[in-house]
């Protein structure tokens, strides 16, 4: 099996599993007991570890990582590593001085597009205070690639909410994840996909091609991941890389197969003391995905998921079907996207997206 971004591992270092927010999605900090507040194995054990891939790229995710946003800056002091990523609600923003920031090769920012969406979801004036660092980055000097973050609900209009953050002209990339396969703040998910859902996925795919066929590509990054997946005729394997070539280090210093797989015994696949990177356990997905004539774009989609069935097939086959159907939309596309390769509209590295694993899982 062939990594896209080729021998180089992501890792999640999970900075603590408290957050400064409560969310709709999640409710806000993880249990205590089961994503420790506070780092508890020693940083060289982690230099030692991480330091074995010299081509690794670090990711901070939490909770909110920058609650310990010291131990950001003693890792990205003392750990080399070709790409450090955060992912982060913001708020905290103060909390790492401006040359941390400026070393990072990419941040995603939380924010679900349009401000009442935002603030329904993760509360009063956050998009307000999002909006504001975003601006504090450009003006500090920050050069990586801003990526909006979504998280994307019943209360989302997808077309609305990404041209949205479209038009504000601070992001980079804007990317939305489905907060399906366990969530019970849907009322009528199938609904939704049918006649809103769907409907803004054509949409901006059409308004995406139209861009595209002017020479502006729009960093849709579920569009260029796709796109990446099909013309490279990519790897069997989830996009974000989970169990393969991307790994999440807990405060405990156990590694697991995926950042948000902390509850369940199949994804502890080593630890810092005992493992090294390259004989941590691999964990690939299974069932009837592997047989599905999609798979080899959309590689299961998610590998949590994938493994625990936590919705009913119901939702779930809804949730393969608009997969599909998104990966089709951009199927469509393939003949705009060869003629403005072949008219120098645009060139092959414009849509070489992402150039290493970011942490955005690519298909929503």
């Amino acid at each position: 099996m062939v990594c896209l971004w080729g021998a180089s591992l992501l890792f999640f270092i999970i900075t603590s599993g408290k957050c400064n927010l409560h969310c709709r999605y999640c409710g806000g900090s993880f249990p205590e007991d089961r994503v420790p507040y506070d780092v508890t194995y020693d940083l060289d054990s982690l230099k030692n570890f991480i330091e074995k891939d010299p081509e690794a790229t670090i990711a901070f995710y939490g909770g909110e990582p920058l609650i310990n946003s010291k131990f950001i800056e003693r890792v990205m002091t003392c750990i080399k590593a070709k790409h450090f990523v955060i992912q982060t609600n913001g708020l905290l923003y103060e909390r790492l001085g401006k040359e941390f920031w400026n070393k990072m090769d990419a941040v995603l920012l939380s924010i679900d597009g349009r401000k009442e969406v935002t603030n329904f979801y993760r509360g009063d004036k956050v998009y307000e205070k999002v909006i504001e660092v975003a601006r504090q980055l450009r003006s500090s000097g920050f050069k990586g690639d801003l990526i909006a973050r979504m998280a994307v609900s019943e209360r989302t209009d997808i077309y609305r909410d990404v041209l949205h953050l479209v038009g504000l002209e601070l992001f980079d990339h804007i990317h939305w994840q489905l907060d399906v396969g366990w969530s019970t703040l849907w009322e009528d998910f199938i609904g939704w996909c049918k006649t809103k859902y769907m409907p803004g996925i054509k949409a901006l795919v059409d308004f995406w091609g139209r861009e595209l066929q002017i020479g502006k590509v729009i960093g849709l990054v579920p569009f260029l991941g796709i796109l990446q997946r099909i013309r490279k005729n990519s790897i069997e394997g989830p996009p974000c890389g989970s169990g393969r070539d991307a790994f999440a280090i807990m405060p405990t210093g156990e590694v697991l197969a995926c950042p948000i797989a902390f509850d369940v015994g199949w994804a502890k696949v080593g630890n810092l003391y005992n493992n090294t990177p390259s004989d941590l356990l691999r964990v690939d997905v299974g069932g009837s995905c592997k047989t599905c004539k999609y798979f080899w774009v959309c590689g299961g989609r998610c590998l949590y998921v994938n493994k625990e069935h936590l919705w009913g097939k119901e939702h779930m086959n809804m949730v393969c079907e608009i997969t599909k159907f998104t990966i089709n939309e951009i199927l469509n596309c393939l003949n705009i996207v060869e003629d403005v390769l072949n008219r120098q509209v645009i060139s092959q590295d414009d849509l070489d997206y992402p150039k290493f694993n970011n942490s955005t899982e690519i298909i929503p």
